[in-house]
């Protein structure tokens, strides 16, 4: 509190050049405390080591099953329409029956085909998810997804 005796003409009638910082440093010292104590609760994560990404070309087996579904939720079979989940469940367990077949009379290790979904970026997942489980269904234990990459997209080790 600033107390006055007497007049001086002189600074009676200037104008104030000096700015009163004290409330914006009460402020700023508010808000720094405020953030300091509520940024640590709000950013709470469970601590996970998520996996790495590596772009792997897809190695292309005769006996792997590539299966496709436009946009329209329509599902082929390489190049044939297949029209029924149930015609689907049927090609899938005919065709891995053959191959644990053919593998069995070459006398080798039997290693099961894979399932190679190709779905358009605008179809449902819901029709994906049905192909999914229905070649799970039939007895496909590995199912992946066919996707192209962003282009210049380089990931590291």
């Amino acid at each position: 509190m600033g107390m006055s005796i007497g007049k001086d003409t002189s600074e009676e009638n200037a104008p104030m050049n000096e700015i009163n910082t004290t409330p914006l440093v009460d402020v700023m010292l508010v808000l720094l405390i405020i953030f300091l104590i509520t940024v640590p609760v709000v950013i709470q994560t469970v601590p996970l080591t998520l996996p790495t990404v590596t772009n792997v070309p897809t190695t292309t087996k005769p006996e792997n099953v590539l299966i496709s579904v436009d946009g329209n939720c329509d599902t082929y079979w390489a190049q044939t329409r297949v029209d029924t989940k149930q015609e689907l469940l049927d090609r899938g367990v005919k065709a891995l029956k053959d191959e644990i077949k053919r593998q069995e009379a070459l006398g080798g290790k039997i290693e099961l085909p894979e399932v190679h979904i190709r779905g358009d970026k605008d179809v449902a997942y819901r029709c994906v998810g049905g192909v999914v489980f229905t070649m799970q269904r039939a007895g496909f234990l590995k199912v992946g997804f066919i996707s192209e990459p962003v282009p210049g997209f380089v990931t590291r080790d």
